[in-house]
């Protein structure tokens, strides 16, 4: 199943946990029971599901004074096929700045343009 068929078959309060810990790139246990307002049995639960299901996941750790754990998102899928056009890479990407009128962007809009 992938990641995004995952997805849509989550609960409200799962959908929910997972767009904070999206946002916020990682959050302690202890803070995202208290940021969904829901009680710490019911966050844990959440966390377990979304970890279960491979969209999150937790470390051991120890903040202000208790262990608890980091939740971290993971990385979803990602479809990169939008940076092509045929066999060729956006010459947009990499560290070099790209002149529209350069020959290599015109080659890359004439393969997006003829491209099956």
């Amino acid at each position: 199943m992938s990641v995004s068929e995952t997805e849509a078959e989550l609960t409200e309060d799962e959908r929910a946990g997972l767009e904070l810990v999206r946002e916020t790139g990682g959050i302690h246990q202890s803070d995202f029971w208290k940021e969904l307002d829901v009680s710490s049995r019911k966050g844990s639960r959440i966390v377990e599901s979304l970890v279960e299901k491979g969209l999150v996941d937790r470390e051991d750790t120890i903040y202000n004074g208790h262990n608890t754990y980091y939740i971290t998102p993971i990385a979803r899928d990602l479809d990169f096929t939008l940076l092509m056009a045929g066999d060729m890479l956006s010459p947009f990407i990499g560290e070099d700045e790209v002149d529209p009128n350069s020959d290599a962007f015109s080659q890359w809009i004439m393969n997006l343009a003829y491209e099956e």
